[in-house]
């Protein structure tokens, strides 16, 4: 199975304001094979996004979506991710109102709720690492969101860089969430003290084992996400995606 990257927009949320299908138009002569919708400019036009897709041939890997949004428009997410021919629905991150332990209870009893609401859609998790400050029923708040059991249908997307922020190793913490995790997020971290966002390929994690990881056990998309760029976004995206491509040459 060959790799599918995905640029995450939040990198472009700048450039996104300057034209959706434009931006789409030079995501796609970049290379990228697909785009993960977040951070579209006030007001957007949902038909203006899906022809940009289809304009460009380029799929949607997911769409990242408040937890507002999801508790009061859940009819419209579900439209929404139709329009773009996405199964994949993601909670970005928690309010910080709710960064307690009965904050993460309730986060959890409404996606499960959502995943019941909308059983074609896959609905994920993406983490940083706040998460793992959260103590529940003695481990840390993004184990028990993501709990791999039957009756827990939150799946994990998995941010490598917010794992490593937190002290844990990438590759580890991904092992119990095999084929429950349609969707990874890729960033890399400096290599110095500021251990601040770096792109694929220039810091200090080891990519290769995590794609070999993801072809076994179910990735079907590696969204790459940098949330602040030291040189323009589009010029950072573009050395993440070739150091990536580069290291599936050498897996294949």
């Amino acid at each position: 199975m060959a790799y599918k990257f995905a640029a995450q927009l939040y990198t472009l949320r700048e450039e996104l304001k300057e034209g959706i299908i434009p931006l789409f138009k030079v995501l796609k002569e970049m290379g990228w094979e697909g785009v993960q919708i977040s951070a579209l400019p006030e007001n957007y036009d949902q038909q203006e996004v899906a022809f940009a897709l289809k304009e460009n041939n380029l799929q949607a890997a997911g769409m990242h979506i408040s937890l507002d949004r999801l508790t009061n428009d859940l009819d419209g997410v579900i439209k929404e991710a139709e329009l773009y021919e996405t199964k994949d629905i993601i909670l970005p991150s928690i309010p910080k109102e709710l960064h307690h332990a009965e904050g993460f209870k309730e986060v959890k009893r409404r996606l499960n709720h959502i995943a019941k609401e909308a059983p074609e859609q896959r609905i994920s998790y993406h983490n940083h690492a706040f998460e793992f400050d959260i103590e529940i029923n003695g481990q840390d708040g993004l184990h028990y969101l993501l709990n791999p059991a039957n009756d827990n249908h939150i799946l994990a997307e998995v941010d490598v860089y917010w794992v490593k922020k937190a002290g844990k190793d990438p590759l580890e913490y991904l092992t119990p969430y095999a084929n429950r995790m349609p969707i990874i997020h890729l960033k890399d971290m400096t290599n110095d003290a500021r251990q601040t966002f770096a792109e694929v390929g220039t810091g200090v994690i080891d990519f290769i084992p995590i794609l070999q990881w993801g072809k076994a056990n179910g990735i079907e998309w590696y969204a790459v996400e940098q949330d602040i760029c030291e040189r323009p976004p589009l010029e950072s995206l573009e050395i993440s995606l070739r150091n990536l491509q580069e290291f599936a040459r050498k897996i294949n």
